[in-house]
């Protein structure tokens, strides 16, 4: 990097603004916000300047920049609108040993000052360098959205009882257990509700609880493969956990999440293939938690549909341990999306059906029903039945010419989409080489599939590629199921 990043404690120390109109008044408001002792010098100064000077909120110099101005100075920002005067400015500063602030002028800066979000004491700086400002200053702003307007007191909540903290967890590792754990508390919404009782006799109370048996696991949908689809439970709960529990199915760049000093343990399953089975996964996830750990289990699309996250959480509540399930989008809803099929169509499919074409133990779906006319039916883990179910929903009663199609590897891109119809669709599927993870679509609503150029089946070079993508949904479960 270009540029090291530090934060500096400027209160009631002296910085000089070189510049009286609406910039300097700006970087003089920053540095006031900061508690700085500001002197402004220029020729002419702006009414809001000469307001802060009557107000004695500054000092004012109503002259041109000389170098001798600086002496005494720790900080100098040049704002003087004149290229010349502001490379003068920072000359005279570097003669000096100050750093210098040259507004809009990065060669002639030795200090850039960055974008900011502000929730002191929490503060949240953003750089580009000097390459491209306005990409820093959208940064924060999606950065400050996301940001509750009280943060900075949930941060000095936590800096109040730092050293009772310390005086209670011997170890680093237990203090950030904890810490994690009042993050994820009613402590934290207390704090952000502005009921400091209550949150500081939460916190008493967490700080006298025995510690022995504090972890918890999350179980988290990870989305369709696309890692922008993770929802903020997901990334926070990858954040904060000590160990990472995922599927053959997520990607490297959802566990980039995770903290670096997690530890990962891949239980992936691949359907003909041995590995580690469900009970053992269940017992795993038992033990961890038991050990006082915060797991982060995380599986492909969504826990509660076809990820046997059910199972997880019998088997953790059976044991008396924490948990909670964090929703992630499903495959039907990121898949569908990512090449245009509305899953639901006003007078073209009025319903929605969810179903696996592999079950573990070969029992077969109710095909009459998955036949029904005005529906959508997804079929989930379907390559290798493709042609034993097109089949069976043609004898059980649904058109042959039914629009139907294969989304490999949706939302990522190795995704490919082959269309055809329930008749056609085995043969185009085979033609083209469909491996898993594939998910079938089957309903008119398959005729809709616009994603053209990544389209196996068909070519047409005029059609644009058009992907829509869904916003995460946020959400969680915990102590029960509904």
């Amino acid at each position: 990097m270009n540029y090291f990043p530090a934060f500096m404690r400027i209160r009631d120390l002296p910085c000089l603004v070189a510049g009286g109109g609406s910039v300097g008044a700006r970087k003089t408001q920053q540095l006031l916000r900061a508690g700085a002792r500001v002197t402004v010098c220029a020729p002419d100064v702006s009414a809001e300047l000469q307001q802060l000077a009557a107000d004695g909120m500054i000092a004012l110099r109503i002259e041109a920049f000389t170098p001798e101005l600086i002496d005494g100075q720790r900080f100098v920002i040049a704002a003087t609108g004149d290229t010349a005067v502001n490379r003068a400015i920072a000359v005279a500063a570097d003669e000096r040993g100050l750093f210098c602030n040259v507004v809009d002028d990065r060669e002639a800066s030795s200090a850039i000052l960055p974008a900011v979000v502000d929730r002191s004491p929490l503060i949240v700086a953003i750089s580009s360098g000097g390459e491209a400002p306005l990409l820093a200053v959208r940064i924060r702003q999606q950065i400050d959205t996301l940001l509750a307007p009280r943060l900075g007191e949930l941060a000095r909540h936590m800096g109040r009882w730092r050293e009772r903290v310390k005086q209670r967890f011997a170890t680093l590792a237990e203090r950030r257990r904890f810490w994690d754990r009042i993050i994820n508390s009613p402590v934290a919404a207390h704090v952000l509700n502005n009921e400091p009782a209550l949150a500081d006799s939460g916190t008493r109370e967490m700080l006298s609880a025995d510690d022995s048996a504090s972890g918890i696991a999350h179980i988290v949908g990870a989305g369709p493969g696309d890692p922008e689809l993770l929802t903020l439970k997901a990334v926070r709960a990858l954040n904060t956990a000590d160990v990472v529990v995922h599927d053959r199915l997520v990607a490297r760049a959802v566990l980039d999440y995770a903290r670096k000093d997690a530890e990962f343990i891949s239980v992936g399953k691949q359907a003909g293939k041995r590995s580690i089975s469900q009970e053992e996964i269940n017992a795993l996830l038992v033990r961890l938690v038991a050990e006082g750990k915060t797991v982060c289990r995380i599986k492909g699309g969504d826990p509660f549909v076809f990820g046997r996250g059910g199972e997880e959480i019998d088997a953790l509540e059976a044991a008396g341990l924490a948990w909670q399930v964090i929703p992630g989008i499903t495959a039907a809803a990121g898949c569908a999306a990512a090449v245009g099929i509305p899953l639901t169509h006003r007078e073209v499919a009025r319903a929605l059906t969810v179903t696996t074409a592999h079950t573990a133990d070969g029992t077969e779906p109710d095909w009459r029903l998955l036949a029904g006319a005005e529906q959508t039916v997804a079929f989930y883990m379907g390559v290798r039945k493709l042609a034993a179910t097109s089949a069976a929903l043609i004898d059980a009663g649904r058109d042959a010419t039914t629009p139907a199609v294969m989304i490999e590897n949706g939302t990522t891109d190795q995704q490919r989409l082959v269309r055809g119809t329930l008749a056609d669709l085995p043969e185009q599927a085979r033609t083209a080489n469909v491996k898993s993870p594939a998910l079938l679509i089957v309903g008119e609503v398959a005729a809709l599939a616009r994603n053209s150029q990544l389209d196996t089946a068909t070519s047409d070079a005029s059609d644009e590629t058009v992907h829509h993508w869904s916003e995460p949904a946020t959400g969680t479960q915990s102590g029960a199921r509904s």
